[in-house]
């Protein structure tokens, strides 16, 4: 038979309806709690340092650069050594014709006397006419050059040009027969061997251009630094000055001793002023 007992419900249904709210509170708060829990566990990608609600969040540690990608402990490039002498033959004569540098230099020099030079080349020896006018240029430039005293200047001028004298770049044959015909004797061995200087015609031999002289290249003289010197000595004797000799053991070499074909102790020097004074050796 039915039981005469009524079931159980909340007193009022005010009273049901603030429980059933408390249940979904709680069940919020709960869900809520894991979601914030799990925002502060994960910081934006690539932030330094993350701070929320008290939690501070580190970068993982930054790799240290391997040793050898270290710039400093590179080691450094080397300096290539100088040229002291050039390889390969050397043209013993070429067509017997020159060509002339048709460019206008500056004036080389702060005053007094102006001379004018040509620049030639022999045709058919493989040497270019502007690139020996460049390497003469630097030369007669200086610092260190005849130009120092204050008392000369110098300029290349066209072919067409008023000249003093012309600087010639001439295989040995012909340098031999330029110079002879001037009265001088280039031979070393019965092979014409040095430059010279004859009225009008500063006159370099291509074999010494190319490839110095085996004393200086013993020496450790840069080919550069021969080229200075040749330019510098025969011009010199076209400037009206004579061969000089060394000074002493250990010395620089007067630029008008004969350095192609001796240094008798002295140290190679291309330049007839050092330290702004004209430095001599003993008149020969």
């Amino acid at each position: 038979m039915p039981s005469s007992r009524r079931p159980r419900f909340p007193r009022s249904l005010s009273a049901a309806r603030r429980w059933r709210s408390a249940v979904v509170v709680c069940a919020f708060l709960a869900t809520a709690g894991a979601g914030v829990g799990v925002a502060l566990q994960l910081p934006p990608a690539g932030a330094r340092e993350v701070v929320a609600d008290g939690f501070v969040a580190q970068p993982p540690a930054p790799v240290a650069p391997s040793v050898s990608s270290s710039p400093a402990l590179a080691a450094p490039p080397r300096s290539p050594a100088p040229v002291l002498s050039l390889p390969g033959p050397v043209p013993a004569r070429g067509t017997g014709g020159f060509g002339y540098d048709d460019r206008a230099g500056g004036v080389l020099g702060r005053g007094g006397e102006l001379r004018r030079f040509r620049v030639a080349v022999e045709r058919g020896v493989g040497e270019d006419v502007r690139a020996f006018g460049d390497a003469v240029q630097r030369a007669l430039a200086g610092p260190g050059s005849w130009v120092d005293s204050g008392r000369l200047r110098l300029q290349r001028v066209t072919p067409g040009s008023r000249y003093d004298f012309t600087i010639y770049l001439a295989s040995r044959d012909t340098a031999g027969r330029l110079c002879g015909a001037g009265g001088i004797d280039i031979r070393k061995g019965g092979v014409p061997y040095t430059s010279c200087r004859v009225p009008g015609k500063v006159v370099l031999n291509l074999d010494r251009w190319r490839t110095s002289a085996p004393h200086l290249v013993a020496a450790g003289m840069p080919l550069d630094s021969y080229r200075l010197y040749v330019v510098n000595h025969e011009v010199g004797h076209q400037l009206g000055h004579h061969h000089e000799a060394c000074p002493g053991a250990g010395r620089a070499a007067p630029v008008m001793q004969q350095q192609t074909l001796f240094l008798d102790g002295c140290r190679p020097n291309p330049w007839p002023y050092l330290g702004g004074k004209r430095y001599t050796g003993p008149a020969l």
